[in-house]
């Protein structure tokens, strides 16, 4: 079974394609934990949150892990939350730094922020996309993992993931 993780920043696309692959491929895919935690917060959120939000992903991967049999897809992974961290609090907690496991996903799809941008009430920022955008491919790179760009509007950006994937 393979891990994958659908990154990038905000108004990407990530969830939508995380649900297209798991309904393409009927595999699990996981939600992006941070949302419902989020959404149920009752006050901004603080630094600390992101410990919590981290292992709530953690937590739903395990859980979907079971019914996978060729691949998971996880809308965001915990590279997500550390370059939030970065970019909101300017350090990382140090128990999500040892919490990432780059290596356990086995690809990362990196979305490019080509998308129009979706206003919501969680999103934070849409003039950075493309400097949030470098900061992730910085680190997958630094991480020495497989990862693949993808581009474009609606069916391309799907078959790019397709591809990325060698189906």
């Amino acid at each position: 079974m393979q891990k994958i993780a659908i990154i990038g920043p905000e108004s990407t696309g990530k969830t939508t394609l995380a649900r297209q692959l798991g309904d393409y491929f009927a595999e699990p895919w996981v939600r992006e934990y941070a949302r419902e935690y989020l959404e149920g917060l009752n006050r901004p959120y603080e630094e600390h949150d992101l410990l919590s939000i981290a292992h709530g992903q953690l937590r739903q991967e395990a859980r979907a892990v079971k019914a996978a049999e060729s691949y998971l897809f996880c809308d965001t992974n915990l590279l997500v939350i550390k370059i939030w961290a970065q970019d909101k609090f300017h350090r990382v907690d140090p128990e999500i730094l040892s919490l990432w496991e780059p290596e356990d996903y086995y690809l990362h799809l990196l979305l490019y922020p080509d998308l129009d941008w979706e206003p919501d009430p969680l999103r934070e920022d849409p003039n950075r996309l493309l400097t949030l955008f470098e900061k992730y491919e910085h680190e997958l790179e630094r991480a020495g993992v497989s990862y693949a760009v993808i581009k474009g509007q609606g069916e391309e950006r799907f078959q790019q993931a397709l591809w990325a994937l060698e189906v």
